[in-house]
């Protein structure tokens, strides 16, 4: 079959000498210039020389000025398994697809899958849990098993996936990986459909002296809550879908592009997989100003605690999406034409073990069978390069699921900012230092040619770093005074974890300490809710939209010639170490990311090459267990450490309302300075023990195999000649 034109540039490729390993027998008369033929396990199309001696002459010829090479009718890009190597499906292998038959084309679709999950999973999920929370009457501890699916997913199928996936045909578990992502999300967007419409309870205005309700403490269970179940099933094949992503994905981008391309390659992955939150977090707040029942008329807004938006929204179009662009990934060969170019160009960086068991691995036959599981494992188990990389990015994993989910939290109390406010402005700052430190981390590899060792030095440096930048935490912004928790009334100093809201100004109000409600005074102070203050009327500002609270007899008016008011809303902070704050935690989040494709980088270079995938899945399940499922535990528990104000539900302790600036700061040091220790000392560890190879390996021996990712053995060419 007459197969598309295909350019020498980067993934075709030819030989002016034929190659051929030394067991091969082809057919006689096949001679000549070859192109498109493929090198795999001893076989080729054509040719006597070894790949040694091959490695010596240019891999292609061309004349100067040529840039495309015309295929001969009838070629077809074949393996020597003998499958097709055009891109399709089935029979299906239309000429305009093989435009995308490249490293590039692959890289561009796997960068929307990334998007789309990140988007989805540490997007929306983040961005909708409070309002599916209410919708569907959930506990703060059923919201945490749906997230926890997730990673619970990844966990029971990574080492299936990276083991047998990584010998298989990797854009099919891919393809189907992202379709089952896609079947997630529709699942997820579900309940909406299969409910009643929402009804908000009564709006009824509370929180003004005088006007409190008590609020009912018992409530009838809903049979709603059960919804949790589907809400688990949704984020569990998410986290099935989500598994090759970061296993086979990276792999089989490394196997097909240059040695010094890949981590260039894999950077921008993993920079689609961080700006898909940011998108996530953006577009689902715009959703959920929008009412969960579309074209309904209500009288609440959403600043409005019955406010639910519509949540559901996000998840359609991301499962939509998803399912789309299965299709195209669902029709990649195992292998991209011209991808055997680079075998003959590598060179092996495996850890080199005492005993010689890591050869192997180099076995064609080894890892296709699940006999050779254990044997896998074992392998990996006596690599001390992998395991120390593997704890270092376990470490690292827990600093940034920490910094995720209670970096908002943070700057929210230091700078006394809304929710909203605070996921924002985390959000201006993760983007350029999460996403340009990971595309940085993989350019600097790529700039300086870094091998293995070099590689791990680089992250040692970028931990160091990090470090140093952490003790900014030594620092913090005061909190503002409120009335009854940081101070007494009279403005004395209360006594640390005590409060005492009630005074004889609101003494007469009834007020509640279910209504948190905080409102900044005319005398710059907070007071926890309207009727906690003493105000009396409520109207609007028609400035800022925000509601004004008159009358209030608790807000200090010795100044004014009336009664003081209050504003809805916290009090603005005026704390002159916002800049420096801001800016070291720029520098720690950018050298945290910048370690992370150049320790990816390491961990697929030190191991065997057919372990890399499942050294990759076995990776992923130590930063999972030992760090992405427990690392917002223990920041958690840190933080709350440093809780003043307690939320009181019907007796029982809620969420933290107000934290202890100075506090919070020093636990989250004692944390970062914890965790970025052990990183730093399992880096150099790593470093230490690492074992290269002897420099005499050469493609072809015993330690080079099919698809290493390792760095690129140039062969010596003639005058005026590149590859």
């Amino acid at each position: 079959m007459a197969m598309p034109q295909n350019s020498t540039g980067e993934n075709g490729f030819c030989f002016t000498q034929t190659l051929d390993f030394s067991h091969s027998h082809p057919p006689p008369g096949e001679a000549g210039r070859t192109c498109g033929a493929s090198l795999s396990n001893g076989t080729t199309s054509s040719g006597v020389p070894s790949p040694s001696d091959s490695c010596a002459e240019p891999l292609c010829s061309t004349t100067p000025g040529e840039e495309e090479t015309q295929y001969h009718e009838g070629i077809k890009y074949v393996s020597t398994e003998g499958e097709e190597l055009a891109c399709g499906w089935g029979g299906f292998t239309p000429g305009c697809l093989q435009l995308f038959n490249t490293s590039k084309g692959v890289l561009f679709f796997l960068c929307v899958a990334s998007f789309l999950q990140g988007m989805t999973v540490n997007g929306f999920i983040n961005t909708v849990i409070t309002s599916i929370e209410r919708r569907f009457d959930l506990r703060s501890y059923q919201s945490g098993l749906i997230a926890s699916s997730y990673d619970i997913a990844a966990c029971v199928c990574l080492t299936f996936v990276s083991y047998f996936g990584g010998n298989g045909h990797k854009p099919r578990w891919l393809g189907w990986g992202v379709l089952v992502m896609g079947l997630g999300s529709l699942l997820f967007a579900l309940p909406h459909f299969t409910t009643g419409p929402y009804e908000a309870r009564s709006a009824t205005e509370v929180g003004i002296c005088g006007g409190n309700q008590s609020l009912p403490c018992a409530q009838a269970a809903s049979s709603l809550s059960s919804y949790r179940f589907m809400f688990m099933l949704g984020q569990f094949l998410h986290g099935m879908g989500a598994t090759p992503l970061y296993t086979l994905g990276v792999t089989y981008l490394d196997e097909n592009v240059k040695t010094n391309y890949s981590p260039v390659y894999i950077a921008v992955f993993y920079t689609a997989a961080i700006l898909g939150p940011a998108a996530g977090y953006l577009v689902g707040g715009m959703f959920l100003n929008i009412y969960t029942e579309i074209g309904r008329e209500v009288d609440i807004t959403p600043e409005n605690t019955l406010w639910v938006g519509a949540w559901w929204i996000g998840f359609l179009g991301a499962g939509a999406a998803s399912l789309l662009i299965s299709i195209p990934i669902l029709g990649y060969p195992q292998r991209l034409p011209g991808s055997q170019r680079y075998i003959v160009m590598r060179v092996s960086e495996a850890h080199q073990l005492k005993d010689g068991s890591h050869k192997k691995a180099s076995d064609p036959d080894f890892g296709k069978t699940v006999k050779d599981l254990p044997r896998s494992v074992l392998l990996l188990l006596k690599n001390p390069t992998f395991i120390f990389l593997c704890l270092a990015g376990a470490t690292e994993a827990t600093l940034i699921a920490g910094m995720s989910t209670f970096g908002p939290k943070f700057l929210e109390s230091q700078f006394s900012l809304s929710a909203s406010e605070a996921a924002t402005f985390f959000g201006y700052l993760v983007v350029p230092a999460g996403g340009g430190g990971t595309f940085l981390g993989g350019f600097l590899v790529n700039k300086f040619k870094l091998r293995c060792s070099g590689i791990i030095k680089l992250c040692l440096l970028c931990t160091v770093s990090s470090l140093l930048a952490i003790f900014i935490f030594f620092i913090h912004c005061p909190n503002m005074p409120m009335a009854g928790v940081t101070q007494m009334y009279e403005g004395s100093a209360l006594p640390s974890g005590h409060l005492n809201l009630t005074a004889a100004c609101n003494a007469d109000c009834g007020c509640l300490e279910e209504t948190y409600s905080p409102v900044c005074g005319s005398d710059d102070i907070m007071y926890y809710s309207p009727c906690h203050a003493g105000c009396k009327e409520v109207s609007k500002n028609l400035r800022n939209g925000k509601k004004v609270y008159r009358e209030c007899s608790c807000i200090d008016k010795t100044l004014l010639p009336s009664p003081g008011y209050a504003e809805a809303g916290k009090c603005t902070s005026s704390c002159a170490k916002r800049t420096l704050l801001l800016l070291f935690m720029f520098v720690v989040i950018l050298f945290t990311f910048l370690s992370s494709i150049p320790a990816l980088t390491a961990t697929l270079r030190c191991v065997s090459d057919r372990q890399r995938s499942f050294a990759l899945g076995i990776q992923w399940i130590v930063v999972r267990t030992l760090g992405g499922i427990p690392g917002p535990i223990a920041f958690g528990s840190m933080i709350d450490k440093s809780c003043l104000l307690w939320q009181d539900q019907c007796g029982e302790q809620g969420s933290c309302y107000v934290y202890q600036n100075s506090a919070m700061s020093r636990y989250t040091l004692i944390a970062g300075l914890v965790y970025k220790v052990l990183g730093t000392t399992f880096f150099l560890v790593a470093c230490l023990l690492y074992k290269p190879p002897p420099p005499e390996s050469v493609p072809g021996s015993s330690d080079a195999s099919e698809h290493g990712n390792h760095q690129e053995h140039k062969p010596s060419l003639p005058a005026g000649e590149d590859i």
